[in-house]
């Protein structure tokens, strides 16, 4: 029996996606989350599943902060996104960050059959016509190029520098030391090119969903 999680805030959506696999997989358990502190109490007390079917706009994270949560919290967790943002530089940034795959929410129902099979056997799949080889990132390729060196850690730090969060606001939330907390924002102005907190926070303002 394979167990797939299903992540999304609408229930019509997170329906139908059920009865998908219902019909897709032999006699599945599925089980269903709509934000992502549902879903964190759960692997909580547990993370076994053979999927996780992540929508990225749901109520409790921002941009990537959900993905990237999964893969630092349950690196053993295949993830897969689904969502309807569907652009090459948002596709590309999902795999980058440690998704098997990236399924539209537009596509039909027999691809999204397809790829999930193809995930469950263990191998990537990329939505049809998308060259992870040649996509373009626009004028912010530096930017996103340098927020890519940023660990997973790194990253949730400098989401909440980016809020105005002061280090210890952040080593609270983070349950880690301020010592630890410096040590992150250094590394990061460091990896960034930059000198200050603030100057971190704009370079971060000028990409969209960068987390």
């Amino acid at each position: 029996m394979q167990r797939i999680i299903i992540v999304d805030d609408h229930p019509l959506f997170r329906d139908a996606l059920k009865k998908t696999l219902e019909l897709t997989l032999a006699e599945p358990e599925l089980l269903t989350f709509g934000n992502m502190e549902e879903l964190t109490t759960h692997l909580t007390n547990d993370n076994e599943a053979d999927l996780v079917l992540l929508d990225l706009m749901i109520p409790g994270v921002q941009g990537f902060s959900g993905l990237l949560q999964l893969r630092e919290q349950h690196p053993a967790l295949p993830v897969a996104i689904i969502s309807a943002t569907d652009t090459p530089e948002t596709i590309r940034r999902c795999y980058e960050h440690g998704a098997l795959a990236f399924i539209p929410k537009t596509l039909p129902i027999e691809d999204v059959k397809s790829a999930i099979n193809t995930i469950l056997d263990g191998e990537t799949w990329m939505p049809e016509g998308y060259d992870p080889n040649n996509v373009e990132v626009g004028e912010n390729a530096e930017t996103i190029a340098r927020l890519g060196t940023l660990t997973p850690q790194q990253k949730r730090v400098l989401k909440m520098l980016s809020e105005g969060m002061l280090n210890k606001q952040i080593a609270y939330e983070l349950n880690v030391s301020e010592a630890t907390i410096k040590a992150h924002v250094s590394a990061i102005l460091k990896k960034l090119a930059v000198s200050s907190r603030t100057q971190a926070a704009i370079t971060v303002s000028k990409v969209n969903n960068a987390f």
